[in-house]
């Protein structure tokens, strides 16, 4: 790489992670998910704006495209952004589904997210696929993946929330987790059978195609169950093992080498990276038990912080630099796909609220909350459109649907919260904790 292709990637990279940081601490400080000021940086240096205004200065910045040197690192730092988002979403999924909690969980698990995945699949063959359908030309993979998007639920993003509002404590914040959780991991299974089924389009077809496309979610399935079960074993016995002076003198190191390790084995086998990045964090942090957490809680919030600073923000400006809303949006699609999903998540998750014991307010922000869809249905869109299974059109109106939900969910438990009303009538009004509550209790003392 020559000086000026090297001086032209860190002006890129300059301005893809101020803009992002910048821009998401304005989106706190308006109350809405950092991710929102990160996505709208990557529309500002994208084909949208600075594309449209400069060209030149944009691709002389960005890339041209194709073996360009910017775009080939860019692409890959996208990539690795990706993978940690999902690393650390694995990570923290752990000591969500307490016993009270259980029955609720199971009701909106099986109605609360399977009513709209099911509806999905019933609507989709009456609307107009060929709008939604990538390179790849594959229908039910499309199907699948519209299913999905409709009935995700975000664990990064609505944890953000909870942890910015200072409710992470709560039962209601042990139930959405828990629910979302289970929820993802389902979802994500689905989304290896669509990736699967795109990838064997261009194979042979009758029993040569099938075949291909049941080897590849047979070794997906087998994968995720070692994932769950078996490797968290695994990986316990290989950190305690004295030769292992990884884990013991650098166990950043050590997370870094299992979860690289996670992802090449699911490149080989073809196993969704994605997917695969969260089970390495599932497996290394999330899965374990309560004494084991400690060994590796303080370097892993080390890499997340780097990470949250740095590579994650870049991935979402990035996600924001691939919409082009001069070119393919359609606005009718994402206003139906965001009111059509919208109501029927709010009706399947109110059905299944009320039928577990809850009423009223309650069931207002359960459903809300459920609703946003956040960082798995950006990463649903990207992954999507990178195995050709969406048109651009559609991965535009599946990120601006997660955006969108995500801010509601967001909006909606500050407001409950400045009112004074309890989140579940069960647990009355709300303790905040941590730095969230001094900031409520300032800006009371400044109104008055």
């Amino acid at each position: 790489m020559s000086t000026e292709a090297l001086g032209s990637l860190a002006l890129a990279l300059l301005l893809l992670l101020a803009g992002a940081n910048l821009l998401g601490q304005v989106a706190v400080r308006l109350r809405q998910p950092r991710v929102v000021g990160e996505i709208l940086a990557g529309v500002l240096l994208g084909p949208s704006l600075l594309g449209l205004l400069a060209p030149g200065a944009a691709a002389a910045i960005f890339g041209s495209g194709g073996e360009d040197a910017s775009t080939v690192v860019l692409g890959f730092l996208y990539q690795l952004g990706l993978l940690l988002l999902m690393f650390v979403s694995g990570a923290g999924v752990r000591n969500v589904l307490t016993r009270e909690n259980r029955k609720p969980t199971a009701w909106m698990l099986g109605l609360g997210t399977a009513l709209p995945f099911l509806v999905a699949l019933g609507v989709a063959p009456l609307l107009p696929l060929h709008r939604f359908m990538g390179e790849a030309g594959n229908r039910p993979a499309v199907v699948l993946v519209f299913a999905i998007a409709a009935a995700v639920t975000s664990i990064p993003v609505i944890t953000k929330i909870f942890h910015d509002l200072g409710i992470l404590h709560t039962r209601f914040a042990g139930l959405m987790l828990g629910v979302a959780v289970l929820e993802d991991i389902v979802l994500w299974g689905f989304l290896a059978v669509a990736t699967a089924l795109a990838s064997a389009t261009g194979g042979a077809p009758g029993a040569g195609l099938a075949g291909r496309v049941a080897l590849h979610v047979g070794t997906n399935v087998l994968y995720v169950a070692l994932a769950m079960t078996v490797l968290p074993l695994l990986l316990r016995r290989l950190s305690r093992a004295r030769w292992n002076v990884l884990a013991s003198g650098s166990p950043i190191a050590w997370l870094m080498v299992v979860f690289l390790g996670y992802v090449c084995v699911a490149a080989v086998l073809d196993v969704t990276l994605a997917f695969a990045a969260f089970l390495a964090g599932f497996g290394l942090v999330g899965g374990v038990s309560n004494s084991e957490e400690p060994r590796f809680r303080a370097a892993f919030d080390a890499l997340s912080r780097v990470s949250s600073a740095v590579f994650i923000p870049v991935y979402f400006a990035l996600v924001g630099y691939r919409l082009d809303f001069t070119r393919g949006f359609s606005v009718v699609m994402l206003v139906a796909f965001l009111v059509g999903s919208t109501a029927v998540v709010l009706v399947s998750v109110g059905l299944a609220a009320h039928v577990s014991g809850f009423r009223g307010l309650d069931i207002v922000n359960l459903a809300l909350t459920h609703n946003a869809r956040g960082g798995p249905g950006i990463v649903l869109a990207s992954v999507a459109l990178d195995a050709g299974i969406i048109s651009p059109p559609f991965f535009t109106t599946l990120v601006l649907t997660a955006v969108l939900t995500s801010q509601a969910c967001g909006a909606w438990l500050d407001f409950v919260l400045r009112r004074g009303w309890p989140l579940l009538a069960s647990e009355g009004p709300v303790q905040r904790s941590g730095q969230a509550a001094s900031g409520v209790a300032a800006a009371q003392v400044e109104r008055r």
